[in-house]
């Protein structure tokens, strides 16, 4: 039986999930208490890193956790507390970078590869579906995959939280965010999905769905 739980702190040791396909390793890192994600596609070994936010020494270890062998970085927004790290790891493991058309030109480092909506995201044998989510920042994308036993998995950076949507900045972008995890999160996925966001510790939508109407009234 698994013991992950997603719960896991600035410096402390990674949470590991086998997903049977692929494995998910998280660990926090930073006075923001980032949650920095590594997929390990099963078959083939091959690694993903999903947002390099800070302390490239431990994301280094974690990168050795694996199989030491890193095929890309993927940043799910532009917020600095996301991309702290982002230039060194490049740097360090040559791996391509990838995140959001329309918040690319704000990262440190230009990326390799721009995502947009709809796209998808190799991992090995394993993949990734690339859901934009705007609104926290324009650019903002989750990472959706399904596990064998067709259960679905999505990274939402800090577009989606336990207990609501990113911070906003307008009733507009609120809005915006709002419709777009409606559409493209929760009329698409059932109440199993497992969310794995950007800070703190995981959810699900079906422990999130019922607040919808509350999120919405209450405008953030």
């Amino acid at each position: 039986m698994s013991t992950y739980t997603g719960d896991v702190t600035p410096g402390g040791p990674s949470d590991v999930r086998d997903l049977g396909t692929l494995t998910l390793r998280k660990c926090s890192v930073g006075s923001m208490d980032n949650d920095v994600y590594l997929l390990i596609d099963t078959a083939t070994g091959e690694q993903l890193l999903v947002d390099a936010a800070d302390d490239a020494e431990r994301l280094v270890g974690l990168v050795e956790e694996g199989t030491g062998r890193l095929s890309g970085i993927v940043t799910t927004h532009r917020h600095a507390d996301h991309t702290g790290a982002l230039e060194e790891m490049a740097r360090r493991t040559g791996a391509p970078t990838y995140a959001g058309e329309n918040d690319a030109d704000a990262l440190p480092v230009a990326p390799d590869h721009r995502l947009a909506h709809g796209d998808t995201l190799r991992v090995g044998e394993t993949t990734l579906q690339v859901i934009e989510l705007r609104g926290h920042t324009p650019g903002a994308i989750a990472l959706a995959w399904t596990d064998p036993d067709r259960h679905a998995h999505v990274i939402t950076g800090d577009s989606l939280f336990p207990g609501g949507p990113g911070k906003t900045n307008s009733p507009d972008d609120f809005g915006q965010l709002l419709g777009d995890l409606t559409e493209r999160i929760f009329d698409r996925f059932d109440d199993d999905t497992w969310i794995y966001p950007g800070h703190g510790k995981d959810t699900t939508l079906g422990a999130e769905r019922p607040h919808l109407d509350e999120w919405r009234a209450r405008g953030w």
